[in-house]
């Protein structure tokens, strides 16, 4: 009896050490990292953190509200509001920071998109301010070189010619050069508007209301692979969804947002699933993407649950290695996960 209950209590003292040593390490990778790796996942689990993203943190110095990913060129375009800091910040898909723009042709950042990665590539930015540069969405080279200003720069407006903005969300490029546009950000528009290539309305949506095809806070568009445009319809706690060449409204999902409505939505490279942001909740969630014909009811698949007051904003992912950044505005930061497959390959 004595030596089984000598052999209970070392292997409960070797449990705790283990534990020790385990909390130990963690904790030094996540000081390591400077990133906050409190999270649950739910259901299934398709995206883990990559603490080691970015290597360092301390050029986070604003309120991260979006990020955009060069796939091609491994680049990862982060922007950030606050006084007298750089707007824009540059890593590699590894961690490693390039540069800063300090450009003053910015004030308040909200979406960034990456479109032309294979050709000829430029970050759009839309611009939510309202000094001489607000209300505008704003075409830059990948260093920082202003290359373009839609809308009328310092006015807010619902003009279609010339085209004005009041608070724009957020811009989706498509690969064809057509221009889809979610306007605005709590301001007096409330309306998707899509531009041919040559930056000639084609389509729009513009009522303010819970009906069909109306909107409260527009916030994130997306378009996938089969003519459909997403909208994450913030104010109405709703996605809706419209043919993108003729601006046809398909159908709408609003059951999966009854606690908080969606801020994001981008889809995965396999366009299997929409990654939806919820900020008030703190969660990353994963909803199976329809295919071809109904829309039908939006069904959760996995959900990351971050820690309180993270307050993700916007999200993108790699369409190489499938890699979601999420932009962060209460913990002032961007963070990487990575897909999770027991193959180890990719979403």
């Amino acid at each position: 009896m004595k030596r089984k209950g000598f052999i209970a209590v070392t292997m409960g003292i070797l449990f705790l050490l283990m534990a020790v040593l385990y909390s130990t390490i963690s904790s030094q990778l996540s000081d390591a990292s400077g990133l906050k790796t409190d999270y649950r996942l739910l259901g299934r689990t398709l995206y883990k953190l990559d603490i080691s993203w970015p290597k360092y943190t301390e050029h986070f110095t604003g309120d991260v509200f979006g990020v955009a990913v060069n796939q091609l060129a491994g680049l990862v375009y982060v922007a950030q509001r606050g006084d007298n800091i750089p707007k824009v910040l540059v890593f590699t898909t590894d961690g490693d920071f390039i540069q800063a723009w300090n450009t003053t042709t910015l004030e308040m950042p909200h979406g960034i998109f990456l479109a032309n990665a294979s050709k000829s590539p430029s970050v759009w930015i839309t611009d939510v301010g309202n000094g001489p540069y607000g209300h505008t969405i704003k075409q830059y080279s990948p260093s920082g070189k202003l290359l373009r200003v839609l809308g009328s720069a310092g006015k807010a407006g619902s003009g279609i010619n010339p085209l004005q903005f009041d608070q724009p969300a957020e811009i989706f490029v498509h690969s064809s050069g057509e221009i889809y546009i979610v306007d605005g950000d709590g301001g007096m528009n409330n309306r998707l508007v899509k531009l041919s290539k040559d930056l000639q309305v084609l389509w729009m949506h513009g009522e303010k209301g819970s009906g069909m095809a109306q909107f409260y806070i527009p916030h994130s568009v997306a378009v996938d692979n089969y003519q459909r445009v997403w909208v994450a319809d913030r104010g109405n706690k709703r996605i809706q969804v419209f043919n993108s060449v003729t601006g046809d409204w398909l159908g709408s999902w609003g059951s999966c947002f009854t606690e908080d409505a969606p801020y994001s939505v981008r889809l995965t490279p396999d366009q299997k699933y929409f990654v939806v942001v919820q900020l008030n909740t703190n969660q990353i969630t994963l909803l199976e993407a329809p295919p071809v014909g109904a829309i039908g009811q939006c069904k959760v698949v996995s959900v990351i649950q971050l820690a309180e007051d993270i307050k993700p904003h916007l999200v993108d992912l790699d369409l190489k290695t499938g890699a979601l950044y999420v932009a962060e505005i209460g913990a002032q930061q961007a963070q990487k996960f990575t897909p999770f497959t027991l193959g180890g390959g990719n979403l």
